[in-house]
């Protein structure tokens, strides 16, 4: 058996091939990527997720060792007699006689203080390097985020816009304003559903890897397909990246907060799909952004500012700030329920039958495709769980488990603090919370659905329209001084007796019994 001096470890979620590790081979380091029981079960995860993040590692472990590096690639039929990561790297550690472990600073706070505490018995050193990926250095996130403590998205993004030149003219915005938010919310007309672009798919079979799962009794949920249509090496990413430049960025802004069932592509629209790509760190946030700038500034106006505004913001703003405010607050942050939520998730989020067509169409897209887009999550599902108070912990791992770019840096500030509130206001300064009227507004789900979006306390009543009042009503000492409320709350009390206190008990009733909704 060969020994080598260096151990370098690679998560499933350090896929960079762009990383300083790389750029020269050296014979006396060797290199590992394992698949682990540890990471398929500690939520249950879409299967489409899984195989994924399967191949990827796979493919990855191949080019590296054809770029000269040694590799040591495992897969479940390997590492299956280890409890955990930490007994895995003990074992290697003695079979090539390691002399010192490095691994890249994870992006989960469970893994980050799993290898902290490593220590294995043959005395190997033990070090910790940065994953180069994301924009603002781990070590400087301290510098922008305070624990337990609001910070505004706007200014963070507004410092990062600066910091990294990005559509800026000297000190002020290109264009002489900073966000176009109130021109990307749009919804789709019949008019304009044939023109929505066909989305690009991959089909990388993963038939061996199901094969796999089954072998080992690894439970997912959702939907399996032998042929998996999400980008796995750098290659697609790169691919899908110029789909969205090319086909997608013309619309994006002013559609990414749209749905509708009237499509072909109702699942992917106008949105870029390239998160998993991004978390995975096949490819590069700058080098997306940068691709994307360069598609609207040789586009000869066929992209305005707008377009690229809404999508730059997405990954230089609100990708960075997430992250940082998913470290600043550590493992406390996993643990708040300001609004007391104590409710079961009904079962059909596990099955999409329900008829609430709004969460029929998006959790059934969420099981075939593993992927739903910012709105869906956040106005639909996390609008519904807000209202209804489901608890934080499982609306977290359902979230986590169900979306194939779903790492918990980035699920549970979107979960907890933007969807929830259960942050009490750390991300949001109101709760995002809305009656049927607004999915009515952004989509098309209302035309077709069992209830009627119009009522509000009738049988077949939208139920949104009931809970969202119940639920402002049961808050009101929490939000009613929040100047963001002030309106909601004025239409509240505008309204006779008689009519709150239909609305109550219709609500009251829906509450009662989530699962047959």
């Amino acid at each position: 058996m060969k020994a080598y001096r260096r151990l370098r470890l690679i998560l499933g979620d350090q896929l960079n091939a762009h990383h300083s590790w790389y750029q020269q081979a050296q014979a006396d380091t060797l290199y590992v990527i394992a698949e682990l029981r540890q990471e398929t079960d500690y939520a249950p995860h879409h299967v489409q997720k899984v195989s994924a993040f399967f191949s990827a590692m796979a493919q990855f472990a191949i080019a590296l060792k054809q770029a000269g590096h040694q590799v040591l690639h495992l897969t479940l039929d390997d590492t299956g007699k280890f409890t955990d990561l930490s007994a895995l790297l003990t074992s290697l550690s003695e079979q090539y006689q390691i002399q010192h472990i490095e691994y890249q600073q994870p992006d989960e706070l469970r893994l980050a203080t799993q290898l902290a505490c490593l220590s294995v018995p043959c005395g190997a050193l033990v070090s910790c390097v940065d994953t180069e990926h994301f924009l603002l250095p781990f070590d400087e996130i301290e510098r922008y985020f305070a624990p337990q403590k609001h910070h505004r998205l706007e200014a963070f993004y507004r410092k990062m816009r600066k910091r990294f030149n990005v559509l800026m003219q000297g000190e002020q915005p290109v264009g002489e304003q900073w966000n176009f938010d109130q021109d990307n919310r749009q919804a789709l007309k019949v008019k304009d559903l044939p023109n929505i672009p066909e989305p690009l798919c991959f089909a990388t079979d993963v038939s061996e890897i199901l094969n796999r799962l089954a072998r080992h009794g690894v439970k997912t949920i959702g939907n399996a397909h032998t042929q998996l249509l999400w980008p796995t090496n750098r290659k697609q990413s790169l691919a899908l990246l110029d789909h969205f430049c090319r086909y997608c960025l013309p619309n994006f802004g002013r559609f990414q907060d749209a749905m509708t069932a009237n499509s072909p592509h109702q699942w992917s629209l106008y949105h870029s799909r390239l998160s998993f790509a991004l978390n995975s760190k096949m490819l590069h946030p700058m080098q997306v952004i940068e691709s994307a700038i360069s598609a609207y500034e040789q586009s000869d106006g066929l992209i305005n500012l707008a377009q690229i505004e809404g999508f730059v913001r997405q990954i230089l703003g609100w990708r960075e700030y997430v992250r940082g405010m998913y470290w600043a607050n550590g493992e406390q942050y996993a643990t708040l329920n300001t609004l007391n939520a104590s409710a079961d998730l009904p079962h059909w989020f596990w099955t999409a039958n329900t008829k609430m067509n709004c969460m029929h169409q998006t959790i059934r897209q969420s099981l075939d495709y593993s992927y739903a887009h910012h709105i869906q999550r956040l106005m639909i599902t996390g609008n519904f769980a807000l209202l209804t108070g489901l608890n934080p912990d499982q609306v977290d791992a359902w979230y986590l488990g169900i979306y194939i770019d779903a790492i918990e840096w980035v699920e549970q500030p979107n979960t907890r603090g933007m969807a929830l509130f259960a942050d009490g206001g750390l991300i949001a300064t109101k709760p995002y919370a809305a009656s049927g009227n607004y999915i009515h507004k952004m989509s098309d789900y209302c035309k077709t659905c069992h209830y009627k979006v119009k009522l509000k306390t009738e049988h077949d009543a939208c139920p949104f329209n009931a809970l969202y009042w119940h639920f402002f009503d049961k808050h009101a000492s929490r939000f009613e001084r929040n100047p963001r409320m002030a309106f909601t709350y004025r239409s509240w009390h505008k309204q006779s007796d008689k009519q709150r206190q239909a609305l109550l008990q219709k609500a009251t009733e829906l509450l009662s019994d989530l699962d047959s909704l």
